[in-house]
């Protein structure tokens, strides 16, 4: 039977909920455990799908084509275990999954209320596919007292009760804040969460404090009165230095021991940390340095491209270099003078996803200096696009190439998709339909071409990547694209639907319509990260 550990947060958010859950999921499965982490998120959305990025940071998605919370990134990146749809749910689903079940008539007729009818679909997702499973860990969004996570808090309460104290342990993580003018770390608001909590229904069996300073015995011996636990399980959590020091350094504060020892075992293995061990020399050690400039929408908020900053830094660790993530706002670039003064010092330009018209010309404008100039370029996405549209504008004679994305135009060298063949069968979209249902998602084949660039990156003609986007790039402009230099060395299999674009000519020249980043781990580097960091490597030796 698998056993639970629920994580909530308390004070304040952005403690670092998900990077902890991920940090333990990777200590448990470095014994020799089998974990999965799930989150749930109480805002009301059904998913996260159509939220902006300045909201909730980057939509997240899973080879079964969910859209979830960038937490679910940490997920994989740390633990290497593939998200699934089941992995994260929210308030809005969940409750949407009662109403459903209502009109549907399943209740009999009952009153339909938070308890029980609410509470016991948050219970069975959390019981559901965790077979073959020794640790599921259960991450609640926000904070304890607000009124949206109540229900889910109410649901780990009760499902406590159902399966066992001995398969359930409480982990909450508070902030013990440093008060500069009088010189103390404050334990008060972390006593305050904890009651907070208590009142709920939840004794917490280990406390996870995040602090800027020590946490001397004294402070911890306290919360522990306080707050009813042993002192052993108040886990000092300081801020790293990058947050794959995390689970190495929660090791060393006793984090998994404790856990382990409120689930009553004693017989573990000592963690095998030798991988975690190597990325820190990898990050602490670099034998040079690259800067990358990523020509965005979003650049204002990091969260935003999260999984791509983490990608490049991968990118880095399998390059053994430092890679200088320089976030350029593609609004800037409308002047070509500001353009070129700005990539001039950059070995490496990466133009990212995204949705919409703004800054578009900016990011055009990146991948024509990139092509002049023969500096390793990546497109991604709507990078891809724009490497096409460049494309077709100046070295295919199409002047008014465009996306039917930002308008009419008489040359949709991108359109929007309305048709594709998944391992369902064909799939239809409409142009008018919902917003959160007109998106290609998940994980698709494609096959290389034998002779390209990224064939022997991947070393492999087939390949399977994952995708979120409405347009694709229009195949029967292929022949004057690829006349033009720009050559489709990869596609969908039935031929229809273009997934990558390279210019052979050039140094590093690679577009995907897919979202390599979404697949890399800081052990197991995506193949086109680190192939285009060795790519930006050689070219600062050039500059």
């Amino acid at each position: 039977m698998a056993r639970f550990i629920f994580i909530t947060g308390g004070v304040v958010s952005s403690l670092g909920k998900g990077l902890m859950a991920a940090s333990l999921a990777a200590l448990l499965q470095a014994r020799g455990y089998r974990v999965r982490i799930r989150k749930f998120d109480p805002y009301l959305n059904v998913d996260p799908g159509t939220m902006s990025p300045y909201q909730h940071g980057e939509v997240y998605v899973t080879d079964d084509g969910a859209e979830t919370d960038l937490d679910l990134g940490h997920y994989e990146r740390f633990t290497g275990v593939p998200s699934r749809q089941s992995d994260n749910v929210t308030a809005g689903r969940i409750y949407q999954t009662v109403i459903t079940r209502e009109r549907r008539g399943d209740y009999l007729g009952a009153t339909v209320q938070v308890i029980p009818h609410v509470t016991d679909a948050i219970k069975a997702f959390a019981q559901d596919e965790i077979e073959d499973l020794d640790f599921v860990l259960c991450e609640i969004g926000g904070t304890v007292g607000d009124i949206e996570s109540l229900p889910f808090i109410e649901a780990i309460r009760q499902l406590r009760n159902d399966i066992g104290r001995e398969n359930t342990v409480f982990v909450h993580v508070t902030l013990v804040p440093y008060i500069s003018a009088a010189g103390e770390l404050k334990t008060k608001p972390t006593q305050h969460s904890v009651r907070e909590l208590t009142s709920l229904g939840i004794q917490p069996d280990i406390l996870l404090c995040r602090c800027e300073h020590p946490l001397p015995d004294g402070e911890r011996a306290k919360i522990a009165l306080f707050c009813n636990v042993r002192k052993e399980a108040v886990i000092p959590a300081l801020d790293a230095p990058n947050i794959y020091a995390v689970p190495l350094q929660y090791h060393d504060e006793g984090l998994d021991d404790e856990v382990l020892r409120a689930f009553g075992i004693t017989d573990a293995l000592e963690p095998e940390m030798v991988q975690w061990v190597d990325i820190m020399d990898r990050y602490s050690n670099p034998e040079g340095e690259v800067t990358i400039g990523v020509v965005g929408k979003y650049v204002g908020l990091p969260d935003a491209y999260k999984s791509l900053h983490e990608a490049l830094v991968h990118g880095g660790f399998a390059n053994r270099v430092k890679v200088n993530i320089r976030w350029l706002d593609a609004e800037m670039f409308e002047n070509e003078e500001h353009l070129a003064a700005q990539l001039e010092p950059l070995h490496g330009i990466l133009v990212p996803g995204g949705f919409g018209e703004r800054g578009s010309e900016g990011k055009i404008g990146s991948v024509k200096f990139a092509r002049e100039r023969d500096v390793p370029f990546f497109g991604i996405c709507l990078g891809m696009q724009m490497a096409c549209i460049e494309g077709a504008r100046n070295t295919a004679g199409i002047a008014n190439a465009s996306t039917t994305e930002f308008g009419s135009t008489d040359e949709p060298v991108i359109g929007l998709i309305t048709e594709w063949m998944s391992k369902e069968g064909l799939q239809q979209r409409q142009e008018g339909g919902d917003m959160g249902g007109t998106m290609r998602l998940g994980a698709y084949p494609a096959k290389l071409s034998g002779n390209s660039v990224v064939s022997s990156i991947y070393n492999s003609e087939e390949i399977s990547e994952r995708h979120r986007h409405r347009y694709e790039v229009n195949v029967h402009y292929r022949e004057p694209l690829e006349k033009g230099g720009l050559i489709f060395s990869g596609m969908s299999p039935d031929g229809a639907l273009p997934e990558i674009v390279e210019r052979p000519d050039h140094p590093w020249f690679i577009g995907v319509q897919f979202h390599p980043e979404l697949k890399s781990k800081p052990f197991d580097p995506h193949p086109l990260f680190a192939s285009f960091i060795a790519a930006a490597v050689k070219q600062s030796r050039l500059v």
